[in-house]
């Protein structure tokens, strides 16, 4: 029971990022499952160590013993290492490209110093450097966390395939029903029991409870363990200790398959899935950027337009959309934006740096695909000196010739912006065949609620009927079906 109490955030977050619930149940399970990992470690070996003391002769104040000095090795050395690191980082002591080695050798030595002081106390502490780190003020973490990315979907995967080539299969065939079994008595019993003593009713609702109490697949810490265990109890001829590891793997198995194929429906029963995000932050408040967002806007989408320029946010404000004055990069922003239902970045500013910067600075939140910027005219340019290198350039809105000033001198030559439904009848090739003056398409909201952003560097699939166009239109075209 020790062992199988973990979860980790290793297996959480696919299970969350595939079940999407809402924001409140996945900020719970995923805290859970950081700060269960070394709770389990320290249970599992204080319940070892009243094994021992039951087949022996130290006591159970040996075992109490044993855990307190695992739990004070633990977390003096992970706070000092935190403390420690966060301060060489804040004093940029060490160069940006060593941030992730040096993070990762410093896990080793406190888990290895950790563990030489106390068994099994390395990973409470190098789980508190982590936590310590991370609340850590004006620490850059962005190298850390990108490599740490990379690694643990690396080490991962090696560990799974290492110690699932040591399972026994014969046993592990033998215990399936009994890993059944105890998946029931963990999912219908012990996890209600957890969810009503931890939840009183007044942070999550009685849906969200049940949701919390349902995800609870088990992974990599109690895979690694239970080999650990196993062996120690087979010397002391434990009975049944052969079985202990199947049993484990048996376990992990069937709560990730049932994780895996019911959260999601689970979570749309209950009706307390994440939406398809609706909400798009748009960078600049200017004439063109406060058009689009009116039209997402009537679309039912969530527009936030950011800028520093106090007139084109109180132009926004009076155009009824929702504004944030400062830069979009600040410290401000990155403590009051509240981005739950975010899907998208639009950068629409007239300055390029700042789209640009912009860009980069919330490409990990919303990905890659998502993150648009107007074309700054680099690209045509024939000097290497001259152009954004390719790492740094993002999906470019519209097209290559869409840069904040043509977009705002068409505006201001009476382009404007119209929506139009296709139709059976009105379809795609109609629909270009009718604005022949000129036309710069923008977004297609297909029929079942998605938004798709015009942009230079993806295919375009075709609109079809019953999807809407938005587009920049020339002012002497007047569609005959317009807004259908």
């Amino acid at each position: 029971g020790a062992v199988v109490v973990v979860s980790g955030p290793t297996v959480i977050g696919p299970v969350l990022r595939a079940a999407r619930p809402n924001a409140r149940i996945s900020n719970v399970l995923m805290w859970e499952s950081i700060l269960i990992d070394p709770i389990g470690a320290l249970l599992a070996v204080l319940v070892f160590e009243a094994i021992i003391a039951h087949h022996g002769s130290t006591g159970l104040n040996s075992a109490v013993e044993v855990f307190l000095k695992m739990l004070g090795a633990g977390v003096v050395l992970g706070i000092l290492a935190g403390q420690s690191l966060g301060w060489l980082l804040k004093k940029r002591a060490i160069p940006d490209y060593l941030h992730g080695v040096v993070a990762l050798g410093s896990v080793f030595i406190i888990f290895a110093a950790a563990n030489q002081i106390a068994h099994e106390s390395g990973l409470l502490a190098v789980t508190l450097m982590g936590v310590w780190l991370a609340n850590m003020r004006d620490i850059p973490l962005e190298n850390i966390l990108n490599f740490k990315e990379s690694l643990s979907i690396l080490l991962i995967s090696i560990l799974f395939i290492l110690l699932a080539a040591r399972l026994n299969l014969l046993a592990l065939k033998e215990v399936i029903i009994s890993g059944v079994l105890l998946t029931l008595v963990i999912q219908l019993i012990a996890q209600p029991v957890k969810v009503l003593l931890a939840y009183d009713g007044k942070e999550l609702n009685w849906k969200e409870r049940f949701m919390t109490g349902w995800i609870a697949p088990r992974g990599i810490v109690a895979a690694a363990g239970a080999p650990v265990y196993a062996g120690q109890l087979e010397a002391l001829n434990y009975p049944k200790a052969h079985l202990f590891v199947p049993l484990t793997f048996a376990l992990i198995i069937v709560t990730v398959l049932l994780a895996s194929f019911t959260a999601r429906p689970m979570a749309r029963l209950l009706g307390v899935s994440e939406k398809d995000p609706r909400g798009i932050l748009i960078v600049g408040a200017n004439a063109f950027a406060i058009a689009v967002a009116g039209k997402l806007k009537e679309w039912g989408f969530r527009p936030l337009l950011v800028d520093d320029e106090y007139r084109q946010i109180q132009a926004a404000r009076m155009a009824g959309l929702d504004t944030f004055l400062g830069s979009p990069v600040s410290e401000a922003a990155d403590r009051q934006l509240n981005l739950i239902g975010f899907g998208y970045l639009l950068a629409l500013s007239t300055d390029a740096a700042r789209n640009l910067i912009a860009s980069l600075r919330y490409d990990p939140e919303f990905g890659h695909r998502s993150v648009f910027t107007l074309a700054d005219g680099s690209s045509r340019k024939t000097s290497a000196r001259n152009r954004t290198a390719k790492q740094h350039r993002r999906l470019h809105l519209f097209s290559e010739d869409a840069t904040a000033g043509s977009l705002l001198d068409k505006m201001e030559k009476g382009w404007t912006l119209k929506a139009t439904g296709l139709t059976e009848q009105f379809e795609w090739v109609q629909y270009q065949q009718q604005f022949t003056a000129g036309f710069l398409a923008l977004f297609v909201l297909h029929k079942n609620g998605k938004l798709q952003v015009i942009n230079s560097d993806q295919s375009q699939p075709e609109p079809r009927a019953g999807d809407q166009i938005l587009a920049l239109v020339a002012p002497d075209v007047a569609p005959t079906e317009d807004a259908h």
